[in-house]
Formats: C-alpha cells, sequence, structure tokens
C-alpha cells in the first residue's frame, strides 16, 4: 500500500513538472514550427535561479508560504528576460530547414550549460532544508505524504488553467490559436506576427524556467538536468502527439507514472522504461496518442 502511494504521488509530482515543460515545448512547435532542444536549458537555468530567489527570500526572513511566490515569480522573470532575448535570434531560422533549428536550439543548450557553470559553478546547488518545512500529510493508515509535493502538482493544475484560460478566452490567445493555424493570412490582416512569435516563445520558456524553479526543494540542482529533462520532455512529446496540449498531459502523466513505478520496483530499469514505451508509441501509433495524423 505504501509503495502504491509513494508511486502515484511521486509520478504525478515529475508528471506536473514535465507537463508544464512539455506545454512550453508544445506551444513554441504548435505556433512557430519550432522544435526547441533548448527547453531542457531553460528548466535548467529555472532551477538555479529558483535557488538564489529562495537564498535572497530567507535572508529577507519571508515566511514559508511565500516560497511558491517566490519561485514562481522567479521563473516568470527569468523568462521575461531571456525569451524575447532568446526568440530574437531564432528569427533568423524560422523558415529556414529544420536543420538550422535543431543546430540553433542544441547551441543554446551548450551555451547555457557554460552560462550556468560560469554563475552558479559546477558542483550541485541544493536548497537547505526548504523541502521539510513544509512539512507532512498524514494519511489515516499512518502513512505521510510530502506536503510540497502536493503544492507543486497544485501548482502546475492552476497554471495549465490559466495558460488554457488565455488561449481561450482571452483575445490576444484566439490570435495566438489563429497564428498557430495560418500565419500568413494573419499577416495579411494586418496582425504583427512576429510579436505573437516573441510572446508565444516567451510563454514557452517562462513554463520551462517555472517548472525548473518548482522542483529545486525537492532536488539539487545540477549542469546535466536540462539535457535529463530534454530526453523525458521529448518521450512526453512522442507519447502524446506533437502539437497536442492534452496529449501533453497524457503523456506527462505516462512517463511521471512509469518511472515512479520503475524507481520503486527496478531502479536499474528507469530511463530504459521510457525509452520502451516511446519505441512502442513509434512502432504502434507514430503520430502519438493524441497526435493529428499527417
Amino acid at each position: 500500500m505504501l509503495s502504491s502511494v509513494n508511486i502515484l504521488v511521486g509520478g504525478a509530482f515529475h508528471a506536473a513538472v514535465l507537463f508544464l515543460v512539455a506545454c512550453g515545448l508544445q506551444i513554441v512547435f504548435g505556433v512557430q514550427k519550432i522544435v526547441n532542444l533548448a527547453c531542457g536549458s531553460f528548466y535548467a537555468i529555472g532551477a538555479y535561479f529558483g535557488i538564489t530567489a529562495l537564498a535572497l527570500a530567507f535572508q529577507m526572513h519571508v515566511p514559508v508560504f511565500g516560497y511558491i511566490p517566490v519561485l514562481v515569480g522567479s521563473g516568470l522573470l527569468l523568462a521575461a528576460f531571456l525569451g524575447p532575448v532568446v526568440e530574437r535570434v531564432l528569427r533568423f531560422i524560422y523558415h529556414r530547414d529544420e536543420h538550422f533549428q535543431l543546430l540553433l536550439t542544441f547551441a543554446f543548450v551548450l551555451m547555457f550549460e557554460d552560462i550556468i557553470r560560469i554563475i552558479w559553478g559546477a558542483s550541485p546547488r541544493q536548497t537547505e532544508n526548504i523541502y521539510q518545512v513544509f512539512g507532512e500529510f498524514h494519511l489515516a493508515s499512518g502513512m505521510t505524504i510530502p506536503a510540497y509535493n502536493l503544492i507543486v502538482i497544485a501548482v502546475a493544475i492552476a497554471l495549465s488553467l490559466v495558460l488554457g484560460w488565455f488561449l481561450q478566452r482571452t483575445r490576444f490567445g484566439k490570435i495566438v490559436r489563429a497564428t498557430a493555424e495560418n500565419a500568413a493570412m494573419c499577416e495579411a490582416l494586418c496582425i504583427d506576427v512576429s510579436r505573437v512569435y516573441m510572446v508565444v516563445f516567451t510563454l514557452g520558456v517562462a513554463l520551462g524556467t517555472t517548472g525548473g524553479a518548482l522542483v529545486v526543494p525537492a532536488t539539487a540542482a545540477s549542469l546535466d538536468m536540462g539535457v535529463e529533462l530534454i530526453v523525458d520532455a521529448f518521450a512526453v512529446v512522442v507519447i502524446g502527439g506533437l502539437g497536442s496540449m492534452p496529449g501533453a498531459l497524457v503523456g506527462a502523466l505516462i512517463v511521471g507514472f512509469v518511472r515512479a513505478a520503475a524507481i520503486s520496483i527496478y531502479p536499474e530499469f528507469e530511463v530504459l522504461a521510457i525509452y520502451v514505451l516511446v519505441i512502442a508509441v513509434l512502432i504502434l501509433r507514430p503520430r502519438g496518442l493524441l497526435g493529428k495524423a499527417i
């Protein structure tokens, strides 16, 4: 029973963070048609920046309930700076072959890794007892669930609902969806497509940096965490379907629960289990579980 609860909570926690990053990957591809390999780097630099923000909050004696807004705010602030800068560089390859996109976004992966090494050093960084400060929920059966895991799951759900409301209900969200369908027509209707691309890419970056910031109280930030996340994020996209937001949710849940189950039952199978899933989906349903047929 205890093992089952740990798998459910641990899987949902990992799925929540993965979903945020995968949503950023999906929205950028859906609107700008760019496969962004740098999504893991935004996640990693968001984690390091979150640690710095938490250290400042601790020095300023911010109460515990203020740590979550600090982490989310640090991710959004970082994205507001990084998003427009990186998107400006990507404008040169919007209408180029996909190979240019992959090479340039991979170049950003290497650049951000060096930036992290220069600013924060090569050693892993982690917060001091922040994870334990949030306490635990005690179930009737005597089992305990880390409260922070549940908070992150709730924050991810809230952010996804806000994103859905923004895309479906606001005027700019409708322009974003129209641009995803036919950018040339939107440009003919005097819509500033360049501005739409900038906002969309910054939103994708924000989802990645916020996901990275939220995960740091539960794990250490390290140089290789971005590369590891790229593998998981693309597994989510392949399983769920490229360009599908519901697919990102389904893929994140599958990857999160499979990974948690593998860690609990047979840790050596953790990475292999994800690859087996991806291969199976590519063979049986290449477009993904909820992807559109090409």
